[in-house]
């Protein structure tokens, strides 16, 4: 006669646990920051939203893998240059334009205000401005004439770092910066992230690019240019904000998101070029 089977150890069960909650935490950021739907086991509870922060990356991960296989169909029928529109369209369509409008509004109220109290009321207004709809364009068209002047191979491993490492820099304001307001769309994820939690999300943004250097698909030397000026436009963004309104909001986020994806993309054409 069979023996009953014996419960799971305790150890076990605890780090079954605790995976299924760092897939939870995954899925609650994926849901936030883009259209894909995620399982219905997963749930929702506002306290796992903070937490989330730290696969932010990891998001950036898919949106960037679905960017480029966009591109790359889309390359076996038109040229480059419509390519990269239609995995522009792609990636803006997927994250429900989320960054974008962040930073049109960005655009409009640090543009248009004067004092912090101004700057924060034009930001919290749903109708764009002539200062966000002059920075977007104009932000989009960088990006499209950006990566259109790249090799398309080149076009590919871009779209694959820079998506997550620009969103490590967005998210590097929530670990130290302090929030703006009260109240936003941003502020269940903008109260604390550890420095536990920054790690987690930085090994996530830094491995696809070590992977890619190790491997041969782009000279260290274009991706460190690219890091280079990210870095610049984010420490020059988080300064400002810091100035200005004493801290972020949510379209602060998304505004250092776009930035330091056009300045990585520059970066590397430049490094390339050269």
């Amino acid at each position: 006669m069979m023996e009953p089977m014996e419960a799971d150890h305790p150890v076990h069960s605890g780090l079954r646990a605790r995976c299924v909650h760092q897939l939870r935490l995954f899925f609650v950021a994926l849901q936030f920051f883009t259209r894909i739907p995620i399982p219905c086991w997963v749930g929702f509870d506002e306290r796992w939203l903070q937490h989330a922060s730290r696969y932010f990356p990891a998001v950036g991960i898919v949106v960037g893998l679905a960017c480029a296989l966009v591109y790359i169909l889309a390359s076996l029928f038109w040229n480059q240059s419509v390519a990269v529109l239609l995995s522009t369209i792609a990636g803006i369509y997927l994250t429900g334009a989320f960054h974008e409008d962040g930073f049109a509004d960005t655009c409009d109220g640090f543009g248009g205000g004067m004092t912090e109290e101004r700057v924060l009321d034009i930001m919290k207004d749903s109708r764009i401005g002539a200062y966000g709809a002059i920075g977007i364009g104009l932000m989009l068209a960088l990006k499209w004439m950006t990566l259109s002047s790249l090799p398309s191979p080149s076009v590919v491993v871009a779209l694959l770092i820079v998506h997550p490492f620009s969103r490590l820099a967005a998210i590097s304001l929530v670990w130290r910066m302090n929030y703006a307001k009260a109240n936003g769309k941003a502020k269940p994820i903008g109260q604390t992230m550890s420095n536990g939690e920054f790690c987690i999300a930085g090994v996530t943004a830094l491995l696809p690019i070590a992977l890619l250097v190790l491997t041969g698909w782009m000279p260290w030397e274009a991706i460190a240019a690219g890091i280079l000026l990210a870095a610049v436009a984010s420490l020059w963004l988080a300064r400002m904000f810091q100035r200005r309104i004493g801290g972020y909001t949510g379209d602060c986020l998304g505004a250092v998101q776009q930035a330091t994806e056009v300045a990585f993309y520059l970066g590397i054409l430049a490094a390339l070029a050269y």
